[in-house]
């Protein structure tokens, strides 16, 4: 059983009627552009809102998920399970990132290095829509991580 040790933060309602809009924009836009009507108009919308349901549901879905075996990473496109003896070690990493000559950094993210040396990324960000005002609440989950791995290797 795969459990999501942190509750979703408010902000993934806000992404998704952002998408929403976005698509509606797009179907609009895709629909005067092409002059469509009836079947095509249609058509148009009904591919949009399939995609924006899918896309939805990937978005609510996306995060770490523990469970007595190991970890799972739901992303927004893949999702990767790994078990515990799979995972080196939960860490956290102070992200950065590079354009052109300035470094900008962007927060704590937490890393998952594997025992074959590969580093796997979370959606687990200090500064993402399920921690930005609750940094205890990422800490907390982060230790969490850190102990259910502890613990999987002491048993």
């Amino acid at each position: 059983m795969w459990t999501r040790p942190y509750p979703p933060g408010p902000g993934r309602w806000l992404v998704i009627g952002w998408e929403a809009a976005a698509l509606a924009l797009l179907a609009w836009a895709t629909i005067r552009q092409f002059d469509l009507t009836g079947h095509g108009v249609k058509l148009v919308a009904c591919a949009l809102a399939a995609i924006w349901v899918i896309g939805a549901h990937r978005i609510l879905q996306m995060g770490a998920y523990v469970g007595a075996t190991g970890l799972r990473i739901h992303g927004l496109v893949r999702s990767r399970t790994m078990s515990w003896r799979d995972v080196a070690h939960v860490r956290l990493h102070k992200a950065t990132h590079r354009v052109g000559p300035w470094r900008i950094e962007s927060g704590m993210t937490v890393l998952i290095e594997r025992r074959d040396g590969s580093m796997v990324n979370t959606e687990l960000w200090a500064q993402g829509i399920d921690f930005h005002s609750r940094p205890s609440l990422f800490r907390a989950v982060y230790h969490e991580l850190r102990n259910r791995h502890l613990d999987a290797q002491n048993t």
